[in-house]
């Protein structure tokens, strides 16, 4: 008996839905319902005795009206775009070098990646003591050892000051990811471009501009546009670093538990959080990408 190739068509389909339904109902599980929740709680004053009042758009109305929903806004645009910047040109310098042939190029290649592999809190302590104003290194040494400065200064403990030893330190912490991304693309890409270039009479900026940038576009481009996504919603290293650089993923946490605790309006800065962040990467892919 052979099989009408309609029905043949139904049973691969109804086959792709079964193999992809336990991977659609762990999404469905861990990102679709606690975003609706989230959506649901941000039209709701939320009390801690669970009587929740529904108030419709007015955490929204407050939160537009907050002056320090605004500089948690700019702190958090700084902070991604330097560090998001910073990564991933970091990343490209260190690929480029480690490209090349030199003596122990492996073991170097190795010990690049020890900053993202490194337990994190170890990290931000060790961080920390560097800027400790009493004992810190780094006070030590512009002070006592360079007199570069009359007083010691607190960089940590300064908001304005913080926020780049915050950017700083999510560079060095998360460029071997884009050095790996890089490097593994510039592996791959064929030597004899290269060598017809410099026939040609092509520099080595000439070969690396018209051939090696054309060659990484989508690969920077994809590290782009994951390091945004992160680091819009980086929460772990900006609290245990500074907690006083009130990045939007900060400033929701403290709106949620301290104070008043009005997790209805932290609510709500998720949801514009999330909406943001859902346009600007389309706006990304769109233009910058062209996918």
């Amino acid at each position: 008996m052979v099989s009408h190739p309609g029905s043949l068509a139904q049973q691969e389909a109804r086959f792709g839905w079964k193999t992809v339904a336990p991977s659609l109902l762990l999404i469905a599980l861990l990102i679709v319902y606690p975003v609706a929740y989230n959506l649901y709680l941000s039209f709701f004053e939320v009390k801690l005795s669970g009587q929740n009042e529904f108030v419709g758009f007015n955490n929204y109305i407050d939160l537009l009206a907050d002056r320090a929903f605004y500089d948690s806004l700019t702190v958090t645009v700084i902070y991604v775009v330097g560090s998001t910047l910073g990564t991933t040109l970091l990343g490209l310098g260190v690929a480029s070098l480690m490209n090349h042939k030199f003596p122990l190029r492996g073991l170097v290649r190795g010990l690049v990646l020890l900053p993202y592999i490194a337990p994190l809190i170890s990290e931000v302590f060790a961080w920390q003591f560097i800027f400790d104003p009493v004992n810190g290194i780094y006070n030590h040494m512009t002070v006592e050892v360079l007199g570069i400065s009359d007083e010691r200064v607190n960089l940590i403990g300064t908001p304005g000051n913080a926020l780049l030893v915050v950017i700083i330190f999510d560079i060095w912490k998360n460029f071997p990811f884009a050095y790996l991304m890089i490097l593994s693309r510039l592996q791959s890409i064929n030597n004899d471009l290269y060598e017809a270039a410099t026939l040609d009479g092509a520099n080595r900026w000439q070969r690396f501009w018209n051939i090696t940038l054309p060659e990484l576009r989508f690969v920077v481009g994809a590290i782009v546009m994951l390091r945004f996504i992160w680091n819009i919603n980086k929460f772990d290293e900006v609290f245990l670093l500074a907690p006083n650089v009130k990045t939007l993923p900060i400033y929701t946490y403290f709106t949620a538990f301290t104070g008043t605790i009005e997790q209805g309006l932290a609510a709500a800065i998720a949801v514009v959080q999330f909406l943001l962040l859902i346009g600007l990467i389309f706006l990304y892919i769109r233009r910058v990408l062209k996918w």
